[in-house]
């Protein structure tokens, strides 16, 4: 990482989902970044430090990491800083992250974390030893309390499951926006091309799927968006059908946008009935 000039106001963190618990510490950043006049920086991680210290370990997650940094970047961040982690990295002590990374190379003047925040070799530091640290390398320190819903914490793992269930709702909620996937255009089998309904095919990039079905969408494709419909097989393969739309999108990224479910799948006898079922969807 390069020496940067500018003085910063920081935070740290995987930020999966950048879920409303995750977004009430950005807005911290970004506000008092305005405030004081800092540079506001998000740090996370490449490859995910479960996947270098655990390498058999699975490590299931809501959202990809350009997923992630597309989120973080439209809430207003001036800079989203992706470290690689490796081995080396995490022995590195939790003063040592502090002085070498964010005092040196960052010009820290602010950090900003999670209220449960765990930082450095063995996950040793923690909020009561930056508070510490804050005074010997002369930065202001702030902890924000993780959020509750429903009497509980809100939380990637829980949020991932509530989709995996088809609770879109509730999931939607915690999530403080509709529930999204990022994913690749891919080639398909051409079915709906033949009867009048021509679908691009989606290669989520390690997204969360909801369960098989049909729903009604918006598709973010640059800085437009359009309404559509998809259909998520018992494969977990994602096909959408945008409204009006006619330009060849293969190979691009896109971001479906769900807004509510339409019908559970059905197994059709012919390719009239599965026609007449798709004009009934996109009536719907």
């Amino acid at each position: 990482m390069k020496k940067t000039l500018y003085p910063s106001i920081v935070t740290i963190g995987i930020f999966d989902g950048v879920h409303k618990g995750h977004q009430a510490i950005l807005k911290k950043v970004i506000r008092q970044a305005k405030i004081a006049r800092l540079k506001s920086v998000v740090i996370t991680f490449d490859p995910h430090p479960v996947k270098v210290l655990s390498p058999g370990a699975e490590i299931p997650l809501l959202m990809s990491l350009g997923h992630r940094i597309r989120l973080i970047k439209k809430m207003g961040v001036d800079e989203c800083l992706v470290m690689r982690f490796t081995k080396g990295f995490s022995r590195l002590s939790p003063e040592d992250f502090i002085k070498n990374v964010l005092a040196d190379k960052l010009n820290l003047k602010v950090l900003v974390t999670g209220g449960n925040f765990l930082f450095g070799f063995k996950e040793k530091g923690g909020v009561a030893l930056l508070r510490r640290l804050s005074k010997t390398y002369d930065f202001k320190f702030y902890s924000v309390p993780p959020l509750k819903m429903d009497g509980n914490f809100i939380s990637s793992t829980r949020i991932r499951r509530l989709i995996e269930k088809g609770d879109l709702d509730l999931a939607s909620k915690m999530l403080g926006r509709p529930v999204t996937i990022l994913g690749t255009v891919v080639k398909g089998r051409r079915l709906g091309r033949k009867i009048g309904f021509p679908t691009a095919n989606i290669d989520p990039h390690h997204e969360s799927i909801p369960p098989s079905g049909v729903y009604s969408i918006d598709v973010a494709l640059g800085e437009k968006k359009y309404r559509g419909i998809l259909n998520i097989n018992g494969r977990k393969i994602i096909e959408v059908h945008i409204f009006n739309f006619k330009k060849d999108i293969y190979g691009k990224d896109i971001e479906v946008i769900f807004r509510q479910k339409i019908r559970d799948e059905k197994k059709f006898k012919s390719l009239k009935s599965l026609k007449k079922q798709i004009q009934l969807d996109i009536l719907k």
